[in-house]
């Protein structure tokens, strides 16, 4: 859906922690080739490193709160106090 208005990912927190994430899958893949164990684990390290950023940057203030998603055709769903009657 390119014309989503629901921001998915279109922040500095999600490019960063991507980016990262994408170094380390590289780098895994490569030294898995290769055989080199402690390069593996590296790359691995560098995949759960760029989902660390990515957290500590969106608790910073450079991600994007979650808004709820509507789906087109139904109605918006509002949140009801408990025991409220029509």
């Amino acid at each position: 859906m390119a014309g989503s208005s629901h921001g998915h990912g279109h922040t500095p927190a999600a490019w960063t922690g991507v980016i990262i994430s994408f170094i380390g899958f590289c780098v895994a893949g490569a030294f898995m080739v290769m055989a080199n164990t402690v390069g593996f684990w590296a790359g691995m390290v560098l995949i759960l490193g760029g989902a660390v950023v990515g957290g500590i940057m969106k608790a910073m203030g450079l991600g994007s709160e979650p808004k709820p998603l509507v789906v087109a055709g139904t109605p918006a769903v509002t949140p009801e106090p408990a025991g409220a009657e029509a």
